[in-house]
């Protein structure tokens, strides 16, 4: 029995055959496939993988279509198995790759009403299914083509199909729409064997054409109205245009040649349409190398549209995406900052408690190198920590000297109901992972705090982080009824609270921060400048070395100097 990860790694060795055999296929080199599949075959064979000895069958399938004429019911012979298998194995991507095999075979058999069945299916598949074999710019392209009824074989005498491969391939995974437009334009540009290609989408509000491509111009925002030039009245008309003599036709502009010193000599225009037959935008592709534009290189540049376009709607998707998740996430995070706002309104006396608390969490994360989605949960949970303070008695929560036990087990309270109003909210699991942390922060390593009573590794990691962060922030603060605890103290607490208030391992990872960017926490409370020889002296020391230096019997002069100039930021007393 192959052992799970040995598995995966066969697996991918043999997708990579599959892959470069149908790219073999499609590049008319035949006896290279062959190769390809047989050494798929044998790993997948080994490693029992249903799904892909399926895909094998139907690619061997279009092999033998493709290299052995009349050969279409020993095919289909092998595609009736290779369906089973795909079935057998429930895989989409198999049934997939089988449906575009038989509609190549229907298609080469010019029974295009077939073949038309089997690609839209394959299609149809790709809404559940990743297009890992690059194939759906094939199968977009073949269905245009059949509905206008063009001739444009594959595979071809020349290697258009190739280069749609490579387009397809390129453009896949690709999500940024400046460098998609590249991309397109330069594999068009050397598809076509053409001196320059530029890709302009069409912008609906503004009515205008833009594009960030002009190979071989600087890369410069292109912007003009949608009905301007051949490129817009290609997309206001929807015709094509393929003009061989440029200055001797009446359509075309020479003052862009006149201002770049440019010489167009052959043109093709051609709108970009989505699968709604909406026009989203055209190719302008200029100067055929040897000799003019054809009728396959404008059948070619559908194809290439066919995939293109589908890459573009969903790059243009994601940027919008993109753009909505910055204002959700602006919204969300002042939302966040209000709820905190409203507990420093109500409590004058720790106002800023829960911004301090949010920095030195995001010390404490960023010196553990957690990832940015987990830090930005606990920075959302220090900044809430106390929301539930809301549901406290003023008598109490402002009151300045001792609580008594009664207001002390009342203020307590406040960590439940911190539970309670965020539970509320309740957006997604974040938000959950958010309230958890912030409900967690009175937790102790020990299982003595509250509410809950957790106990160590039980406490979310965030809550401890919290922990840490809350303690030492409420002991270096100044209170109306008290002044700051000397800092001494303060690591002392930390350091005897180890494995039983707190997780030892993050008092040492606290211990371990610079002190410089302590001290800027400090400052954000009374303001006071840092001066940028201070900030660079203390750089290169810790809090657990200020703590050393403080309790020798005899420190260096450098120690003392060292800590006193931490003590004068820390002490807030500066003129």
């Amino acid at each position: 029995m192959v052992k799970t990860e040995e598995k995966k790694n066969q697996i991918t060795e043999g997708k990579k055959y599959l892959k470069n055999a149908l790219s073999d296929i499609l590049s008319q080199k035949y006896t290279e496939a062959e190769k390809e599949l047989r050494s798929a075959e044998k790993i997948f064979n080994e490693c029992k993988s249903v799904e892909n000895i399926s895909i094998i069958l139907s690619l061997k399938g279009l092999l033998k279509t493709l290299s052995e004429k009349n050969k279409n019911k020993e095919v289909l012979e092998t595609l009736k198995d290779a369906a089973q298998l795909a079935k057998y194995s429930k895989s989409n991507l198999a049934e997939q790759i089988k449906e575009y095999v038989l509609a190549e075979i229907y298609y080469q058999n010019n029974d295009t009403s077939v073949a038309l069945c089997h690609y839209n299916n394959a299609k149809n598949l790709s809404i559940s299914t990743k297009d890992e074999y690059s194939i759906m710019g094939y199968v977009i392209a073949r269905i245009k083509q059949i509905r206008s009824d063009q001739t444009f074989l594959f595979p071809p005498t020349s290697d258009p199909l190739v280069s749609l491969v490579k387009i397809g391939r390129s453009i896949t995974a690709q999500t940024d729409i400046n460098v998609l437009l590249k991309v397109i334009a330069e594999e068009t540009k050397i598809a076509l064997q053409a001196d320059r290609c530029t890709v302009f989408l069409l912008d609906k509000e503004k009515d205008e054409l833009w594009s960030k491509v002009a190979l071989g111009m600087d890369s410069q925002e292109i912007r003009f109205p949608a009905g301007k030039g051949l490129a817009g009245y290609t997309v206001k008309s929807g015709e094509s245009i393929n003009i061989t003599d440029a200055y001797n036709d009446s359509r075309f502009n020479p003052d862009v040649d006149k201002a770049t010193g440019y010489k167009t000599k052959t043109i093709l225009c051609m709108p970009i349409k989505n699968n709604n037959q909406e026009i989203i935008g055209a190719f302008q592709v200029l100067n055929k190398l040897n000799g003019v534009f054809t009728k396959n290189d404008e059948d070619l540049l559908v194809a290439i549209g066919g995939s293109a376009s589908i890459a573009l709607e969903n790059a243009q998707l994601f940027e919008q995406q993109k753009e909505l998740y910055k204002e959700q996430k602006l919204l969300f995070d002042s939302f966040i900052n209000t709820l905190a706002s409203s507990i420093d309104a109500r409590d004058k006396i720790t106002a800023g408690h829960s911004s301090r608390v949010k920095l030195y969490s995001m010390l404490i994360a960023e010196e553990l190198g957690l990832d940015t989605r987990t830090k930005e949960i606990i920075e959302k949970a220090a900044t809430l920590h106390d929301i539930g303070k809301i549901g406290i008695r003023d008598s109490v929560l402002q009151k300045e000297g001792k609580l008594t036990d009664e207001e002390y087990k009342h203020i307590q309270e406040h960590v439940q109901i911190t539970h309670n109003i965020l539970e509320n909210i309740g957006l997604n699991e974040d938000f959950k992972e958010i309230n958890e942390i912030a409900c967690s922060h009175h937790e102790k390593y020990d299982g003595t705090g509250y509410y809950r009573h957790l106990k160590g590794e039980e406490i979310p990691y965030g809550g401890r982080i919290l922990a840490v962060s809350d303690v030492f922030d409420a002991i270096t603060s100044k209170r109306h009824y008290r002044d700051k605890m000397p800092i001494v103290n303060v690591i002392d607490i930390l350091l005897k609270g180890e494995n039983t208030h707190f997780d030892k391992n993050l008092v040492e990872v606290f211990l371990k921060i610079p002190v410089n960017k302590i001290v800027k926490v400090f400052l954000t409370e009374n303001h006071y400048k840092f001066k940028v020889k201070d900030d660079k002296m203390l750089s290169k020391y810790t809090l657990k070395d200020i703590y050393n230096f403080s309790t020798k019997e005899k420190p260096k002069e450098k120690e003392t100097e060292i800590v006193s100039l931490f003590n004068y930021y820390y002490s807030g007393k500066q003129d």
